[in-house]
């Protein structure tokens, strides 16, 4: 409580800092300043967010110093960015430690509580925060409806958040839950549909894509209640109807997590190791190659597939809304 204390004592002088820098520039870059709440709610929510990670074991001390950065980003720029990015990392933190004990006999790698550092934390928000970056310099810092005809840029911007966050939940539900249940998830390598051991990069299976498309829904969710609430009746009556956002942000889940796998299944090598009796990333005496080469590891894998639903992800939109 009193580190609680001690963090607000520090983070709220900070916000209306913020906020005053705001108010003074403001003439000179041709944007709205920044409201006082938006200003307060973007230093306390990520730092409140990033302390409970940490105290709750999933994020290590500079997973936190990430996340901070990266949800102070997402929050000034869009309540609906902030709201996407806080399902991920709930969602896909309750996702990592379901069935801990069982992962821990199939992942070489595994750790207590799925703790991120804050390459896993970069790898995985970075992307959604360089566009919410550019999504604040062109846009400004507010909540846009999606209308491809009258704010092209901010709608471009806000799908490729979208896609981003929607993609890095979506493997992040498909790697968890297709790697613990039984039968459903017997694992298939997507480039040949050959059954290969639970745990290899590029392994797909019923469970992984249905929790993949899950976890783009409850982003999509997630983006899709802020926007709604937050905008003037009159605006939504005369603006193209929001909901597709949630269903699409459920592509984005499956899509994103298809990419991760083909780019797992051809430039991220995977052996089973007969001695350990699981799945490894790295050649070995006792280690028998299963699918890819060594050229990409787990988070460059996350951050590429990351990049890619991002710029496709506007694209499937714009067509989505003009038909």
């Amino acid at each position: 409580m009193i580190l609680l204390v001690l963090i607000l004592a520090v983070v709220i002088p900070l916000s209306l800092i913020i906020w005053l820098t705001s108010v003074i520039f403001s003439p000179y870059v041709d944007l709205k300043p920044l409201s006082p709440w938006r200003a307060l709610l973007a230093a306390v929510a990520p730092t409140l967010i990033s302390s409970w990670g940490l105290k709750k074991g999933s994020l290590d001390r500079t997973g936190a110093a990430a996340g901070l950065v990266v949800g102070f980003i997402l929050t000034i720029s869009n309540l609906c960015f902030f709201s996407s990015l806080l399902m991920f990392f709930v969602a896909a933190s309750k996702a990592t430690k379901f069935r801990s004990k069982k992962k821990r006999m199939l992942e070489e790698d595994f750790k207590e509580g799925g703790q991120r550092n804050w390459i896993q934390v970069l790898c995985n928000g970075g992307v959604a925060a360089e566009f919410a970056l550019i999504y604040m310099i062109d846009v400004g810092c507010t909540e846009k409806l999606v209308n491809f005809s009258h704010d092209y840029n901010a709608s471009w911007l806000s799908m490729a958040v979208l896609g981003s966050l929607a993609c890095s939940c979506g493997d992040t539900f498909a790697s968890e839950m297709g790697t613990v249940f039984g039968r459903l998830s017997s694992s298939r390598l997507i480039t040949t549909f050959k059954k290969v051991p639970k745990g290899t990069n590029g392994g797909v299976s019923i469970v992984g894509t249905v929790s993949s498309l899950i976890g783009g829904l409850l982003v999509g969710m997630a983006y899709y209640l802020p926007l709604v609430c937050l905008t003037n009746v009159s605006h939504l009556e005369n603006s193209p109807v929001q909901w597709p956002i949630v269903p699409l942000a459920g592509l984005y889940g499956i899509l994103g997590s298809t990419v991760d796998s083909l780019l797992g299944a051809t430039l991220q090598y995977s052996g089973y190791d007969k001695k350990k009796k699981c799945v490894v990333e790295h050649p070995g005496p006792n280690v028998e190659h299963i699918s890819g080469i060594a050229l990409l590891d787990n988070h460059s894998v996350n951050l590429v597939a990351a990049v890619i639903t991002a710029f496709l992800a506007p694209k499937i939109a714009f067509f989505t809304w003009r038909n």
